[in-house]
């Protein structure tokens, strides 16, 4: 297995009328296929920055970034719309889920916009992704006839239809009470050990215990970057919850 991510030397500044902001001032990044990575880092530390331009949706000023085996950060607008639809997938903090359309059509909707030719019909697709996180009984229901983990769950499988070398969760469990929370995150922690790579970004320390590995920016640079020690188990964390005992459960 390669690696998902090669980041050198990337910058991103800002013009600010007369100032300049420098967002990132030359990250170095490597991410395997299969880590698990936290992100973290206050307001300002660079890391919503730098998570947009691994997930396509900006360019860096200067440096070099290879996503799952291709060079990306000159690519137009056009090329990097697909490689966002065949490599990447996209879990937010606010679900983002369209109101008046079911679990499974939301699920399906990335389909709809697919010009690579995937083989199997985008119903069949977003179904199988559904039964994927456990919601294979609520495709026909609207967004405001689930509970808060149940829509993120929904978003989950819309960020996996498209079969994504690497899933960006941006704060996903910011919206959730603290036993949603470790039922999303036992979710991530299943996909992760079933091969897929997550990078997420949050703010809590909590939250990143259950990473395989934290990256923590500050003024633009990264300033830590370590294996978790003694990382959380998201499933035995839920168990304790539901029988009572003491688990270290993440605070939103």
């Amino acid at each position: 297995m390669g690696d998902i991510i090669r980041i050198r030397e990337l910058t991103k500044t800002y013009d600010m009328g007369a100032t300049r902001v420098d967002a990132l001032a030359g990250i170095d990044l490597v991410v395997g296929a299969g880590e698990m990575v936290a992100v973290m880092g206050a307001s300002g530390s660079g890391k919503s920055t730098l998570m947009n331009i691994i997930g396509c949706l900006d360019q860096p000023t200067s440096g070099s970034y290879e996503l799952d085996g291709e060079r990306v950060e000159n690519l137009d607008r056009n090329r990097l719309a697909d490689i966002r639809n065949r490599r990447l997938g996209f879990v937010f903090q606010g679900f983002n889920l369209l109101a008046r359309t079911s679990a499974l059509e939301n699920v399906e909707l990335p389909l709809l916009y697919d010009r690579t030719g995937r083989p199997g019909r985008p119903r069949d697709l977003a179904r199988r992704a559904l039964e994927r996180v456990g919601l294979a009984d609520r495709a026909s229901h609207l967004p405001n006839e689930l509970s808060g983990g149940q829509q993120q769950r929904v978003a989950i499988a819309r960020a996996l239809v498209t079969g994504p070398a690497l899933l960006l969760a941006d704060e996903p469990t910011g919206n959730l009470d603290t036993r949603t929370s470790i039922e999303v995150l036992a979710l991530f922690q299943e996909l992760n050990d079933q091969g897929l790579t997550l990078l997420m970004v949050t703010h809590e320390q909590d939250i990143s215990r259950y990473a395989r590995r934290i990256v923590e920016l500050r003024d633009g640079r990264i300033v830590r970057d370590e294996p978790v020690a003694g990382r959380g188990d998201a499933r035995a964390d839920l168990a304790a919850l539901s029988t009572g005992g003491a688990a270290c459960a993440p605070t939103s």
